[in-house]
Parts: structure tokens; sequence; C-alpha cells
């Protein structure tokens, strides 16, 4: 008999290491399967919540935000792409010339949670900025997504076009950077065992096999 968690997966669309470490936990999981099972939240973590509208350079935001050299840049990129093509997802590297504000795509996903299907669209709007290279902040792009995984699309217009959620999305990402979260991915199990970063499958397994023999334990 498996054991159920819970697992939080604080993100930002934005984030490349979120990506590598959704892949890998899922990964992890699949190994996993028959002893380990999850419910897994994807939870509201903005990496530049005060971006403007229409985005900013990604050679010129990664520079004033972390002063690192084109040769850094380049070597980072490469290694984002490598980890991702092992876990069967694809960088394209050369379409994502920016970065925007997601603040829109949290509150889609918000919904998305409470419609069954935050999961397909998580992996959607993934695939759409860091393979497609479009823009996750443009209400077109967003809602071919919504129509790609099956959600309704007028609602999400109507969503788009208020502030429904803005509320909920602002709390949840208080919480968060309450508990000390400041960088992601963070994953937390069971509101209790925190994995940062994106860990590699065999870690985020070793994790989640310690985690469900202390919930084994606890039940006994």
């Amino acid at each position: 008999m498996s054991t159920m968690l819970k697992i939080d997966f604080v993100s930002d669309v934005s984030c490349p290491w979120c990506v590598i470490g959704l892949r890998s936990l899922e990964s992890a999981l699949s190994e996993l399967a028959g002893e380990v099972e999850a419910a897994i939240h994807f939870q509201p973590f903005e990496l530049n919540p005060t971006m403007a509208p229409e985005g900013q350079d990604l050679d010129e935001h990664l520079l004033q935000k972390y002063g690192a050299t084109p040769q850094q840049f380049a070597a980072t990129r490469e290694a984002i792409r490598s980890r991702g093509e092992a876990l069967g997802f694809t960088f394209r590297m050369e379409r994502r010339n920016r970065i925007y504000n997601t603040f829109d795509c949290h509150r889609l996903l918000h919904w998305a949670e409470l419609e069954g299907r935050q999961s397909e669209l998580k992996h959607a709007l993934f695939h759409t900025y860091f393979t497609e290279g479009k823009d996750p902040s443009a209400q077109a792009v967003l809602l071919d997504v919504v129509a790609e995984v099956g959600l309704d699309i007028e609602r999400a217009r109507q969503i788009l076009a208020s502030d429904e959620f803005a509320v909920d999305v602002r709390a949840l990402e208080r919480r968060y950077t309450d508990l000390g979260i400041h960088a992601v991915p963070a994953v937390i199990i069971n509101d209790r065992y925190l994995i940062e970063g994106g860990q590699p499958p065999e870690v985020f397994a070793q994790a989640l096999r310690n985690a469900a023999t202390r919930v084994e334990g606890d039940a006994i």
C-alpha cells in the first residue's frame, strides 16, 4: 500500500530551474510508484513582481539582477538545456529573449486548481515560455494555453479582464515569503520537509521515501 504525501511546489512560470525541479520530482514519483503517491499543489512565487507589462530584455535583466558575464550566462544556459534534455524537456534558448510579468499566470493557475486542471496548465505554461518562446503575460497567449488544456476560455477571459483571484494569489505569495522562501523551486512535503532548488530525481526520491517513512511511523 502506497503512502500519500501532500506536496506544495512553490515556483514561477519564468524560472527554468522550476521546470527542472518539477520534471525531477515527477521522475522520482514515477520511480516510487506503488510506494509513494503525491497530491501536488502549485503555489505562486514571482521572481519579478514589479516587471513592467512589456517585459525586459533577458540579458539586460540578468546583468542588472545578478551581474554575471555573458560567458557565465552561456554556461548556465547550456547547463539548463542539458538538464532539461535529460529529463525530457526542450529548452529553446534562442526563442526566449525577454522576461515577463507572470502574475496573470498565477491567477489562472489558482483558478485551474479549483477546476482540477492545475498540473496540465502548469506544464503548458512552461512549454509556452521555455520551448515556444511566447509571452506568458499576453492575454491572447494565455487564452490559447487555457483552450489547449481544456479549460473554459470564456471564464479565463473573464478572470483576465478583472482582478479575480488577485487577493488570493497575493496572500499565498506572502505566506511563503513569510515562511522564509525567497528562491524557487521550493518543494514542501506535508508542510514539514523542504527541498530547495532544481535537484536531480534521486534527491527527490530519497526525500520522498524519508517523508513517507515518517508518515508511516507517525501512524503507528
